[in-house]
């Protein structure tokens, strides 16, 4: 047969992070690539009592076809935990928050349309944005985000710019109350829209983050969250909250993509939230992340010391970023650690344009501390034989010019 492809599949990549996460199943590998949330953090015997009441109480409807907007009292339960008013009528149930970002781009961009991201930015939602065509335009970042200045100067023309403001996958940072303040200003006053991705929110360790960029100016922004980092990832459940002036179009997207999320999913979700449960789930999660990303800080400073690595101290989320000394490459070091029995995601997919090779992340929330002390001991030991590689090539180089 002779299958011609569209334009858009052309565009279509694999996933670096999914590719890697085949190299994990290996035994004996402990990954500190993938961003799967803890199982350890799934509330089961809270999901099999919810699940016999929904049946119990609902069961038909459960199992039936249902509105694509989502079901109703988990729209309203979103908006009353969400930080500024919103009429729950702008909630959008979507199958993960991955989907909201496909909506987005389906309905937003065109062909040559101009994006703007983080440098670096969430690798799934250039993978959203690719089939559409766009032009995505890295904007200059620091440890805060983006920064101010390039933003005014890229936003001409632009559809949206995109942003994750709490402890960003991949880097892990944070954008502080005087950053998001010049950022939510200078893009209203670009007319330039925000799409904020916030799956992270809500697992900060010690302090709780600024309000959110789309509370400042909330007919300025789509706002995206996620039941996958508090609750459990399978059972593919997010959230948009969109003006009401683009919500129709997103809504329409989302019936032309798959009808409804699953009904009995979002019964069981609204079940499970009923009666403050989140707000005694959460602080459990909390406090086992923050656990082991101190051992992997500690094992960090421990390993690395001497090494001329460095790497950042997330104040909340599951990554870590991390950045070899110079003249080494993350992608050559990966096999290395992988062979000492440790797996780490390479930083360079997570860039919109050229990439920094000397960045990766590390993820600290599925690896026990135990593991992340024998991790981290064999990624340093992977940094030793690349710079003993490094160092025995400029000998050769010298050795060479002599000779020469």
């Amino acid at each position: 047969m002779n299958w011609k492809l569209a334009a858009r599949a052309e565009k279509m990549n694999p996933s670096v992070i999914r590719e890697i996460l085949k190299v994990t199943e290996r035994p004996g590998i402990i990954s500190l690539a993938g961003g799967l949330p803890s199982p350890k953090t799934f509330p089961i015997s809270a999901f099999a009592e919810a699940c016999a009441e929904v049946l119990h109480k609902d069961g038909q409807a459960a199992l039936q076809y249902a509105a694509s907007e989502g079901y109703g009292p988990l729209r309203e339960a979103v908006a009353a935990m969400l930080p500024w008013p919103v009429d729950p009528a702008q909630i959008l149930i979507t199958t993960g928050s991955q989907q909201g970002l496909d909506l987005i781009a389906k309905v937003l961009l065109d062909p040559g349309s101009r994006v703007l991201v983080e440098t670096p930015t969430y690798l799934g939602a250039l993978q959203a944005f690719s089939p559409m065509e766009p032009e995505a335009v890295s904007v200059a970042s620091d440890d805060e985000g983006v920064l101010v200045d390039d933003l005014k100067a890229k936003a001409k023309d632009a559809r949206f710019v995109y942003l994750l403001p709490n402890f960003q996958n991949p880097t892990g940072r944070t954008m502080s109350e005087a950053r998001r303040a010049a950022v939510s200003a200078a893009a209203a006053q670009a007319g330039l829209p925000i799409v904020e991705d916030n799956p992270y929110g809500d697992l900060w360790f010690d302090e709780a983050p600024p309000l959110p960029l789309t509370a400042r100016n909330p007919e300025g922004g789509i706002y995206l969250g996620s039941f996958s980092k508090i609750l459990a990832p399978g059972l593919r459940l997010g959230f948009l909250v969109a003006p009401k002036a683009i919500f129709p179009k997103l809504l329409q997207a989302k019936q032309a993509a798959d009808l409804h999320s699953p009904s009995f999913n979002q019964r069981m979700v609204a079940e499970v939230m009923k009666d403050g449960f989140l707000g005694r789930h959460v602080p459990t999660i909390r406090a086992l992340y923050k656990r082991q990303r101190d051992a992997m800080l500690t094992a960090l400073e421990r390993e690395m010391q001497g090494l001329g690595v460095s790497f950042n101290k997330p104040a909340g989320g599951m990554f870590l970023w991390l950045r070899l000394p110079e003249g080494l490459d993350a992608v050559a070091l990966l096999p290395q650690a992988v062979e000492r029995g440790v797996a780490f995601v390479p930083g360079t997919p997570f860039y919109a344009g050229a990439g920094d090779p000397r960045t990766l992340r590390l993820s600290f929330v599925t690896a026990s501390a135990e593991e992340i002390d024998t991790a981290i001991a064999a990624l340093a030991d992977a940094v030793r034989e690349q710079l003993a590689h490094k160092a025995a090539a400029e000998v050769q180089r010298q050795l060479a010019g002599s000779a020469a």
